[in-house]
């Protein structure tokens, strides 16, 4: 199993690949199937992480909205046939940036935490 660390480096790493290709325009983004796809994947990659990592781990970012990026997760996994491309480019564009700073701060503290 995964230990809490690791879930947060997965989180990084996913937000790093969707940060290689979020510089695109929104109309290249919406004709583009494998853009959205790689979004997509990563999102659930970040939320499948978060949904993983224990409540006194989460307490140390109480301002990631941990349930909603879980929810997003279930979303992406469940209803591959309703998913909302607006909805993954917002996530994509708005909230993945918002995101990484807090878990690079938690990040940080752990491995602090680990030496």
């Amino acid at each position: 199993m995964r230990d809490p660390a690791e879930r947060l480096r997965d989180i990084a790493e996913a937000i790093a690949a969707i940060e290689r290709y979020s510089s695109c325009e929104k109309s290249a983004f919406e004709g583009d199937e494998l853009l959205q796809t790689w979004f997509v994947r990563h999102l659930q990659i970040i939320g499948e992480a978060a949904r993983t990592i224990p409540q006194e781990i989460r307490d140390l970012g109480p301002t990631i909205p941990w349930s909603q990026i879980a929810g997003m997760r279930n979303i992406l996994v469940h209803g591959y046939f309703d998913i909302d491309i607006d909805l993954v480019w917002d996530a994509a564009t708005r909230d993945v940036p918002a995101l990484k700073p807090a878990i690079e701060q938690m990040l940080s503290s752990l491995d602090l935490a680990g030496e």
